[in-house]
């Protein structure tokens, strides 16, 4: 069932999004060479508790960090350790989400840390985040949850990389994940029609390779089959009468 949200709902999930975003940007800050994937998630941990919200992954179907920091051809779920350490180059994607009264924002971004190595890997990363203002423009009352994906694919594939297709976006609320299921391609027209208070996170995740990925042994980090790179972009938008609102923003947006 699609929960569709009342005004106040919405307001507390802007708060829960403002403290979400402004957590991916203190994580996105941090990626730099010599530092550890255990220093960001503990200080997201620090600043999550410290603005009187949860950290609504730690402990998500047994996840057990913080966040998901994913590192070149790992394309989510990657889980922070004090051993892996960020170098020159890398492409860090951050995947962040915080509970605030009973409410999720959810949110992503990838980074590169200090200068690339190509232009292919800058590319992926600024394709795969416009690949999300290409798709929420079809986010608006009246048109289909496929209309959205349909625009992602488009875009991305016009510029060479590929959408992965075994994970999506998805409703958000009370719950991280909530029907609908927000797939990033697809034929326009499908799916439940957009309405007015519908609260979805959009997700694109991009692969500079093939599209197909898997799943490593400690049954969470999931990578590109071919060992391409992967970046991943993701916002919690609200469906309004016009425009859609993204809630997951603060003052020092990403």
């Amino acid at each position: 069932m699609i929960r569709i949200k009342s005004a106040r709902e919405i307001q507390l999930m802007r708060r829960a999004g403002k403290i979400t975003a402004a957590a991916r940007a203190l994580a996105g800050k941090m990626v730099a060479p010599g530092v550890t994937t255990l220093e960001i998630d503990r200080a997201v941990h620090d600043f999550i508790v410290s603005q009187g919200a949860v950290p609504t992954f730690l402990g998500y179907g047994g996840y057990p960090a913080n966040l998901c920091i994913s590192i070149n051809d790992q394309v989510i779920h990657g889980i922070p350790d004090g051993n892996t350490v960020i170098r020159e180059g890398d492409v860090v994607s951050i995947d962040v989400g915080a509970t605030k009264d009973g409410y999720v924002g959810d949110c992503a971004a990838t980074f590169i840390a200090g200068r690339a190595k190509d232009q292919e890997a800058e590319k992926l990363v600024s394709v795969t985040r416009q690949s999300f203002f290409e798709g929420i423009k079809f986010a608006r009352q009246g048109f289909r949850i496929s209309d959205i994906g349909s625009a992602i694919q488009q875009y991305v594939e016009a510029n060479g990389f590929s959408v992965v297709r075994e994970y999506v976006g998805h409703g958000v609320g009370r719950e991280m994940h909530e029907e609908p299921e927000v797939p990033n391609f697809g034929r326009p027209g499908h799916g439940p029609r957009l309405v007015r208070g519908m609260v979805i996170a959009v997700e694109p995740m991009v692969n500079a390779g093939g599209w197909p990925v898997k799943v490593l042994k400690d049954g969470w980090t999931v990578v590109t089959q071919d060992g391409s790179l992967s970046a991943h972009y993701e916002n919690t938008i609200l469906i309004t009468d016009g425009e859609p609102e993204i809630l997951t923003v603060c003052e020092e947006q990403v």
